[in-house]
């Protein structure tokens, strides 16, 4: 899905020369980062917490021990869900030429330690040969990364729209969609044809995929599985872990106390 700049205030490097830049930051529970955007491609991970991406194409929710990949010139907003413990490396644009949008990465061990250990360093520069290795090892993981299905795509349509919003003022909500289409104003087979049209799934599919995001961020702040699947609008706990193990590979539990763990193996 394409994605065009926004308003929002730039956030522009200071630092012109270096290849690699970086921002090592913990935020309070709750806090949103308001819209905005860089000059440079950025890789934002979280080493603690649950991040929301917000953008004018989509929602992107962001586990502890994985990234979101935004792109030069992207507005976004970020909300903190629990402490959250940011680790960012912003790339001069063009340096990594396969990731064009926004997107969920997995995290392999060695780019998570290249990217802890980066921060350390403030700035890369091409020069040394150690500096060249590290930049090249870094972008060598960014080329091979691999996304997840963290993405809720945004609506156009009015009448779709109006279906989405119904669901995520409370993802918890259990009406059917021909409920929810009485509110949107258009048949149930009309808000079934623009959601694939829009998004490419069906409305029960991005519906599925609301309530795993949500369920993520409330994990993040501390609640169990059971709370957490029932809020979420799971009508029991292991329907929701059913649906997680389905999406990602793994149990709630094993997903976000794993940070050791390959992610290819996921």
């Amino acid at each position: 899905m394409s994605q065009k700049r926004q308003a929002g205030f730039f956030d522009r490097s200071r630092d012109r020369k270096s290849e690699i830049t970086t921002l090592t930051h913990d935020y309070p529970a709750g806090t949103t980062i308001p819209l905005h955007f860089h000059d440079r491609d950025q890789i934002v991970y979280a080493s603690r917490g649950v991040m929301t991406i917000r953008t004018e194409a989509g929602t992107w929710v962001v586990p502890t021990y994985r990234a979101v990949w935004i792109p030069a010139g992207i507005s976004h907003t970020i909300t903190m869900s629990g402490l959250v413990a940011m680790r960012t490396l912003y790339l001069k644009p063009q340096l990594v030429k396969g990731l064009r949008d926004c997107c969920v990465v997995n995290v392999s061990p060695l780019l998570r330690e290249l990217i802890l250990h980066t921060c350390t360093l403030g700035a890369l520069k091409k020069g040394t040969t150690s500096k060249n290795h590290l930049i090249g090892l870094i972008l060598d993981q960014l080329h091979v990364v691999e996304m997840i299905p963290l993405q809720l795509p945004h609506l156009s349509d009015p009448r779709a729209r109006r279906a989405a919003e119904v669901c995520t003022e409370n993802p918890g909500d259990n009406r059917t969609l021909s409920q929810i289409c009485k509110k949107s104003g258009a048949s149930k087979r009309t808000i079934e044809r623009l959601f694939q049209q829009e998004v490419g799934m069906t409305f029960g599919r991005w519906r599925q995929q609301l309530r795993l995001m949500q369920a993520m961020r409330l994990l993040a702040e501390g609640a169990k599985v059971t709370h957490a699947a029932l809020e979420a609008g799971y009508s029991t706990p292991s329907a929701f872990i059913a649906m997680f193990r389905k999406s990602l590979g793994t149990t709630p539990t094993a997903y976000f106390n794993a940070p050791q763990k390959d992610s290819s193996s996921l």
